[in-house]
């Protein structure tokens, strides 16, 4: 990694000047959330702002990142700044993981409680008597009232697994090149990273198909009740995680290839590989406790 001969002191905690990035993003975030709030309640402007918004805000963060990234070949870090990086980036985690604790704790809660209360099962059975009278419920449910109407399950053992398989193999070749980062072999870390990033857009695509098919042949969408909003919250922001770690290992595909990182100073590789990780690991959750179970 080239440096900087006018880097300030490697010795002093390095913190940018003037940045006008947080302002200027959080207003972008608000026209996008703002423009949210008019698509979701079909205002004719919403859609636009919308995308507006969303268009100012990935600017920003383009620019955002590119000032780190130059601070960072540049020499400005030193292992003060290296250690709030993991730090951040391991907060950042904690944080994904409680997002998703909450879906699949309101799985769980359906699941294990308000059904069998609805059912007129366990301690909460009178809840049977006073709201649904006479509902037998089970898993899966489009719930009392058969909101959405009937609908199937997508099958476990085909795209699903697939897509497990997809995912995992991901989870390999992204440490194969991490291998190859520390032991400076570029060549098969270009390969194995882009490899990754294959695996990657093939579970978009085959994720993208089981939609389709729930919707247009299983009649299984968001409004076929609990089974299917949690069912599509839970796979839908995994997706979502998916095609934003896939953005990731781009960025981090087109930094590699123009030497960016060593062997002993690869932080930006390591924390989207600790990303991805944490992609596989929600999806074999995802993959048990909503397809299989």
């Amino acid at each position: 990694m080239a440096h900087d001969a006018h880097a300030p002191d490697r010795n002093v905690y390095y913190v940018p000047h003037s940045s006008p990035w947080p302002v200027i993003a959080s207003v972008a975030l608000f026209i996008t959330m703002f423009g949210f709030g008019g698509l979701l309640n079909h205002e004719s402007w919403g859609k636009t702002t919308f995308l507006v918004g969303l268009a100012f805000l990935a600017v920003i963060l383009f620019k955002w990142f590119a000032d780190v990234i130059t601070e960072s070949v540049r020499g400005y870090y030193n292992k003060q700044v290296d250690t709030s990086f993991r730090m951040g980036m391991v907060w950042f985690i904690f944080s994904e993981v409680m997002f998703f604790a909450a879906f699949f704790g309101a799985l769980f809660y359906t699941r294990q409680f308000a059904l069998p209360w609805l059912s007129g099962e366990g301690h909460g059975g009178s809840t049977n008597a006073i709201l649904w009278e006479g509902f037998t419920g089970g898993w899966p449910t489009n719930g009392p009232a058969t909101i959405g109407g009937a609908f199937s399950t997508v099958p476990a053992w085909g795209l699903p697994l697939l897509n497990t398989l997809i995912l995992l193999s991901s989870g390999v070749t992204i440490t194969i090149a991490h291998h190859a980062l520390k032991a400076n072999k570029r060549g098969t870390l270009l390969f194995f990273l882009g490899f990754t990033i294959l695996l990657g857009c093939l579970f978009l695509f085959c994720q993208a198909s089981e939609y389709r098919e729930a919707y247009h042949e299983l009649n299984l969408t968001l409004a076929s009740g609990i089974y299917g909003s949690t069912f599509f919250m839970l796979t839908g922001f995994h997706g979502l995680h998916v095609t934003l770690g896939t953005f990731m290992l781009i960025v981090i595909w087109l930094r590699c290839l123009r030497g960016h990182f060593t062997p002993q100073d690869h932080f930006g590789f390591e924390a989207v590989a600790w990303y991805w990780h944490f992609v596989d690991v929600v999806w074999l959750m995802l993959f048990l406790f909503v397809y299989v179970l």
